[in-house]
């Protein structure tokens, strides 16, 4: 069921899609082991210009199943490019956030993306690799912890002490995200059910090559305070390849996944990309 609103309850409910305003086409996608969730606010900001759609990955909580034991960016491209069918979008407007920033770099390869915008994109390693292994274990380090977690149920969604670990990990400022976000981005953690398959995925699947051939106007924007993926050491790739037109933005004050925290100027960093390369949306 696709939702078209984005209102608050008091406790976090899983959703398949976000789906709300009306002009022009906007896709949203979330990073590895959130949720549509996380867009809520600046789905909000933008559907006043904007038909905005931010879907549940494969696998993720409010998603569909995943079936099998490995699944990477490129199966989930195809999710997204089927869904984009579905609602009769040729093509739209593209921002991603971490592994959402690394299938709308896909998707925009595949000519699906009138703008994108990139937002602390996972993917920016070659494979195989020191760097990519890395990753994959920071990962696989947090698997123990889903473990007890989904064992302790609500005691540990509500818990302050795990939600400030958790907001430490994706935001500068914590006091910035409230007590529900927090709440929701510890309960979609708990609820992603693909890990593994996707730390398999991404040691299996070839890296994205031609980044430099992307036609699609481009913004990267980079966390000051990423501490998933600092820039020095995951960017540098993206920096390097993506073509020269490409906007690099570095967004001081915040971590690596800055909606939460800064939604007005995601929003707006968003919605000024779109409207200098299509000259007909107004910043919001």
């Amino acid at each position: 069921m696709t939702s078209r609103t984005a209102k608050s309850t008091a406790r976090p409910a899983p959703v398949a899609a976000l789906h709300l305003g009306s002009g022009d086409p906007v896709l949203l996608l979330h990073g590895f082991m959130l949720s549509p969730h996380c867009w809520e606010q600046v789905a909000r900001r933008m559907s006043a210009n904007c038909e905005v759609y931010a879907p549940a990955f494969a696998g993720h909580w409010g998603g569909p199943e995943v079936e099998g034991w490995s699944l990477d960016v490129y199966a989930l491209a195809d999710q997204i490019e089927n869904q984009l069918d579905e609602l009769g979008w040729r093509d739209c407007h593209i921002a991603g956030n971490s592994l959402g920033g690394w299938v709308g770099l896909e998707l925009a390869r595949r000519g699906r993306a009138r703008t994108l915008t990139a937002i602390a994109p996972a993917g920016g390693w070659t494979q195989p690799s020191i760097t990519q292994l890395r990753i994959g274990a920071k990962f696989a380090s947090l698997i123990p912890f889903v473990e007890i977690g989904k064992r302790l149920g609500t005691f540990v969604v509500d818990n302050a002490l795990v939600q400030q670990v958790a907001g430490f990990l994706v935001a500068k400022h914590v006091s910035a995200i409230s007590s529900r976000d927090l709440a929701t981005l510890v309960t979609a953690v708990l609820h992603c059910e693909v890990i593994v398959p996707m730390l398999l995925g991404s040691l299996r699947a070839p890296s994205m090559t031609d980044l430099d051939t992307i036609a699609t106007p481009v913004r990267m924007l980079l966390a000051e305070y990423d501490r998933i993926i600092p820039n020095s050491v995951y960017a540098t790739r993206y920096l390097r390849e993506l073509p020269e037109s490409a906007d690099r933005i570095v967004v001081h004050g915040v971590g690596h996944v800055p909606m939460l925290e800064a939604p007005d100027r995601i929003a707006t960093l968003i919605a000024e990309h779109i409207y200098a390369s299509r000259g007909h949306l107004r910043a919001v």
